[in-house]
């Protein structure tokens, strides 16, 4: 299995935007250092994170005519090795290394970290967050949200499938959420999810933000595919969770909000 066959075929695309923002004019470093075939190592210095982001640096490095080797597989958790010496962790341990033309090393080098930090690092939050799940042996899904870095959404989607985390909605055209403003807009929670099932079909699911018991009871009567419990604390969740499912067994309950980091 390859996470890159997930992509897009635009995220190359993505790519080249990205170095065009990364040098829309000269390249004065580069004219400096010129074309001389150089070696260039990419290091981690985090024990423990997940390596994400390679489909994308490897689309940076080939536009530039670099060849790289990665000694690390994508999804693979990176650990530092014990010096035998010291008895203490190595402070880095080299991960790819990257061959080509010396000003092509330098113009791929800070979009290919940049990149590669952001996606491992969501990766690596959505690994831990996983590991607290199974380890409490609940059966749902760890979801990400919509909460996207506005041009860098692929990349943050993407790593956190790396992670082992559901992407949940991708956009706003894969299902349809009906948040408070929705439904303030719209008169009511019923109103707006019929309103909303006549623009979605039978084949989209709608899923509404939910402040209480009765808020959800309304939106899986009315239809709601996904009843999303919004700010509960995790003494009263439960029950309300439980009391939906009681009338609607085929809905299913989410959370979102108040959650504390791990």
């Amino acid at each position: 299995m390859s996470f890159a066959h997930i992509l897009p075929p635009h995220y190359k695309r993505e790519v080249l935007q990205w170095l065009e923002d990364d040098c829309p004019s000269f390249d004065v470093g580069g004219f400096v250092v010129g074309e001389k075939e150089e070696t260039a190592l990419l290091y981690c210095k985090t024990d423990g994170a997940v390596l994400a982001g390679v489909p994308f640096a490897d689309a940076i490095f080939d536009h530039l005519g670099v060849a790289v080797t990665w000694f690390f597989k994508e999804g693979e958790v990176i650990h530092l090795p014990i010096n035998p010496d010291t008895g203490k962790r190595v402070s880095k341990v080299v991960i790819a290394e990257a061959r080509g033309k010396c000003r092509h090393l330098l113009l791929a080098e800070r979009t290919v970290l940049n990149t590669m930090s952001r996606a491992s690092g969501v990766a690596g939050a959505a690994r831990k967050a996983c590991e607290i799940k199974e380890r409490a042996n609940w059966h749902g899904y760890v979801a990400g949200t919509r909460k996207t870095t506005p041009g860098f959404r692929t990349v943050e989607k993407y790593a956190l499938i790396v992670g082992g985390a559901a992407t949940h909605r991708l956009d706003l055209s894969q299902m349809v959420m009906l948040k408070d403003n929705h439904i303030w807009s719209c008169g009511s929670i019923t109103k707006a999810v019929q309103t909303a099932r006549q623009g979605a079909g039978f084949s989209m699911k709608i899923e509404v933000e939910c402040q209480s018991l009765d808020d959800g009871l309304e939106a899986a009567a009315a239809g709601a595919d996904v009843v999303m419990l919004d700010n509960f604390t995790s003494e009263t969740i439960h029950d309300v969770a439980a009391a939906i499912k009681r009338e609607y067994p085929h809905v299913l309950i989410e959370a979102s909000g108040a959650t504390s980091r791990y």
